[in-house]
């Protein structure tokens, strides 16, 4: 059986206890230098690529998918995301990483005009979903930025499919 570094078996571990346990103890014919991402249940953002749940969808292309934040900091929220379901930006390949950034520069450069705001930020944070992607958020103040919406409202989806119509593209 081929083992995999310590190192990237440890970073994984939230995932993988160590690639050799997981290999003996669920898949004894794989050889551990499978893709960590074949063995992690469908992130929610992995069912909205596959159509199991809907989604404000502004862009779409091989890599990527970008739609709006149900709860968003401001109207226009958008989630870029890859469509390799790997838990962390950081860890793409070099190709779905440039893709992600190159689309996420582009939607941010369409919203700014759109919306006629100043900036839109970017927040790649990690926490809430364990699939990598990253926030853009337009806005004109600080305090705009930095607002946190209240996550237990009922999504606006009127509002939300209207914003996904004049941010489409």
């Amino acid at each position: 059986m081929q083992s995999m570094s310590i190192d990237y078996c440890a970073h994984f571990k939230k995932y993988l206890i160590t690639c050799s346990t997981f290999c003996v103890q669920n898949e004894p014919s794989l050889p551990c230098s499978f893709s960590y991402t074949n063995h992690m249940e469908d992130s929610v953002f992995t069912r909205i690529i596959k159509g199991e749940i809907p989604c404000h969808k502004i862009y779409e292309d091989a890599y990527t998918l970008a739609f709006l934040d149900i709860h968003p900091i401001q109207p226009g929220h958008v989630l870029v995301i890859s469509k390799k379901q790997v838990p962390f930006v950081w860890d793409l390949d070099d190709e779905t990483y440039s893709a992600l950034m190159q689309v996420s520069r582009k939607l941010a450069l369409h919203m700014r005009e759109v919306l006629g705001v100043s900036r839109v930020g970017q927040q790649i944070v990690g926490v809430d979903v364990s699939h990598a992607h990253a926030h853009l958020i337009p806005f004109n103040t600080a305090a705009e930025f930095l607002n946190r919406p209240d996550k237990t409202e009922e999504p606006d989806q009127a509002a939300l499919s209207a914003m996904a119509q004049k941010l489409a593209f």
